[in-house]
């Protein structure tokens, strides 16, 4: 499985939190920078399409246009209510990722990247061999 970051300049500046969930991605709209510390508030919106994954450029309909801010693999750990947790290694975004909602208002979440590309490696190979399939 694969994440990727775009840069996307419609209809306002922002990040596009893409994760690869079978034929589709679960997406999320960054509402600061994705090397901002700490946790990044985030909201859910529809998912897009895989190609969405390596795509840079204009979005039809006239919705502006996208660059690669950062891609890797993915790894899925969890999704179970309002918590999903995944390891990632991309170019920039390296270790365990968690996405977190409250009851009150699913569609507004935090995200948070524990940083670190030992702590991928020393996790990743464990977790390949006894992950699940996830209905994500």
């Amino acid at each position: 499985m694969r994440f990727a970051i775009l840069t996307h300049d419609h209809p306002f500046p922002h990040w596009d939190l893409l994760l690869e969930a079978g034929s589709f991605c679960r997406t999320w709209r960054l509402l600061s920078a994705p090397d901002a510390p700490g946790m990044i508030a985030a909201e859910a919106i529809a998912d897009h399409r895989r190609a969405y994954l390596d795509y840079e450029g204009p979005v039809s309909g006239g919705r502006g246009s996208v660059t690669q801010w950062d891609a890797g693999d993915l790894v899925w750990l969890s999704c179970r209510g309002i918590q999903t947790t995944a390891l990632v290694r991309g170019r920039r975004w390296n270790g365990r990722l968690t996405i977190r909602s409250t009851l009150a208002r699913p569609d507004v979440v935090d995200v948070i990247l524990d940083q670190g590309p030992a702590w991928f490696h020393s996790h990743v190979t464990a977790t390949a061999v006894h992950s699940k399939r996830w209905d994500i």
